[in-house]
């Protein structure tokens, strides 16, 4: 009895639908289907039990940078994320030389392979230069496929993304190349027309990495990416629901066309994500926050975010008005299945990773569990 707990008296969210006054009940590491008679159970009432949510886009947080930062620092970076819910998060890369990625899906896969991480994202430096963004135009090259080849190599079964300007000399050789080895070919840092996105979507792209951003917009005689991102059924969305990003009207659109089952909320977090305003370094480009909003310090890109998965639920369960339901499958079922985790984790049920987060009436974050250890405790609404 003392490896079960029972959460008890929640608006429990399961794939089927919301369960009022619903339990959960927690063996050791996993969800269970039973708890022996007598167990006790955690009274939360009037709360939201959800599964813990799943980013595969992702930065760094904390002060740490997945990129850059030390062993420790990446380790500190995943513990400021699960203090905000997020139990599943994959490391991303931003544009660096070939040389030193390599380098760092080495150290990092190893952190995959403990099950720190759920695998690891290159975001370039196979992208445009002219929708760079916050990656450096010196370091970018063409997707040549070798050298695709060489990143998934290095990351020793660990790559789950790669992000890709297609329209780019191999572009589309690169995401056959992707999709050959069970590696998220991601259309992304674009300037691809209507025309080359379809191709490489033929070709088995998968997800639009941060849907709008840096691409071209929606055109009424050149729909560039967008339009067809988002009408083919193959690809899914991500979205960063910061309210900087995106106008919520995007998003509505998005999810509208898309539906919910085709949609990803992400963070693209850089290191100051739950931790402040100030100066850092995005690779080797500094960057300015202010106001929660990161920048470029020369030329006032946008920089990643500062956002993290707790205040995107509630922003799209308050502010934009989607159904519970919509917000669970694109926080945490959805990512899961792309990156092939859902039998462990993405929802709550029975033999699923206890992976748990609590959240009062307005959708703040109350509790976060993961694989059934308390990280913040309900009971306390602070960290353990």
């Amino acid at each position: 009895m003392a490896d079960h707990k029972v959460l008890a008296g929640a608006h429990v969210v399961l794939p089927t639908g919301i369960v009022e006054n619903g339990r959960v009940i927690v063996d050791g590491d996993r969800i269970a289907g039973a708890a022996p008679e007598g167990t006790p159970a955690l009274d939360l009432t009037g709360h939201w039990l959800v599964p813990g949510f799943v980013d595969m886009h992702n930065h760094g947080g904390g002060g740490a940078s997945f990129t850059s930062g030390t062993v420790d620092e990446v380790l500190k970076g995943v513990h400021t994320h699960r203090l905000h819910g997020t139990t599943t998060v994959v490391a991303s890369f931003v544009t660096g030389d070939m040389d030193f990625l390599t380098q760092r899906a080495g150290l990092l896969s190893e952190l995959a392979e403990q099950g720190d991480l759920a695998g690891l994202h290159f975001e370039g430096p196979f992208i445009s230069p002219c929708r760079k963004g916050a990656h450096d135009e010196t370091l970018l090259r063409d997707p040549d496929p070798a050298d695709v080849r060489k990143l998934i190599d290095a990351a020793r079964g660990q790559a789950k993304m790669v992000t890709l300007a297609t329209e780019l000399p191999g572009g589309i050789d690169s995401v056959r190349l992707l999709a050959e080895h069970g590696v998220i070919a991601a259309i992304g840092h674009t300037d691809a027309s209507y025309e080359q996105t379809a191709e490489a979507i033929d070709a088995g792209a998968t997800v639009a990495t941060h849907l709008y951003n840096a691409m071209p917009a929606l055109g009424h005689r050149a729909p560039g990416p967008i339009a067809a991102l988002l009408e083919d059924g193959r690809i899914t969305v991500e979205l960063i629901n910061d309210g900087t990003h995106l106008h919520p009207a995007a998003l509505e659109l998005a999810f509208h066309h898309a539906g919910a089952g085709r949609v990803a909320f992400i963070t693209d977090a850089m290191d100051a994500a739950g931790f402040g305003d100030g100066r850092y370094m995005l690779g080797p480009l500094e960057v300015e926050v202010k106001d929660s909003v990161a920048r470029l310090v020369e030329g006032g890109s946008i920089a990643g975010s500062t956002l993290t998965l707790d205040r995107a639920f509630k922003r799209a369960a308050t502010i934009d008005g989607l159904p519970v339901e919509a917000v669970v499958q694109a926080i945490s079922a959805n990512p899961a299945r792309l990156l092939g985790v859902y039998d462990r984790v993405g929802s709550l049920e029975p033999g699923k990773d206890a992976d748990i987060v609590v959240l009062d009436a307005d959708f703040e974050l109350k509790g976060v569990m993961r694989k059934g250890e308390w990280i913040v405790d309900p009971t306390a609404g602070a960290a353990v």
